[in-house]
């Protein structure tokens, strides 16, 4: 026995917006449900996720780098019209 102890490893992904790699209780899980990206805060929701920091401008970025249809592996574009509205309030309420 050597005494050291072992600290449990946190998982990492990678946000698709910036693509910097974060714990991943940092950032905001992304699933497509039907043409729509919706935030599952609770990682719960069924099906292939994305990860993005919870800021506008990660979110802007993955818009413009059409990163989520990329991670859906989805044919069309997505609507982020509801997902913008989750981040917009989450960043009033952070002061």
């Amino acid at each position: 026995m050597s005494g050291r102890t072992q600290a449990r490893a946190c998982p990492e992904r990678t946000c698709v917006g910036c693509r910097e790699r974060a714990a991943k209780s940092d950032l905001l899980r992304i699933v497509a449900i039907e043409d729509e990206c919706v935030p599952d805060p609770r990682g719960t929701l069924p099906g292939r996720g994305a990860y993005v920091h919870p800021a506008v401008v990660c979110l802007d970025q993955a818009v413009r780098r059409r990163a989520f249809p990329r991670a859906f592996r989805s044919a069309g574009a997505l609507d982020t019209t509801e997902l913008r509205k989750v981040l917009a309030v989450q960043a009033e309420a952070t002061p």
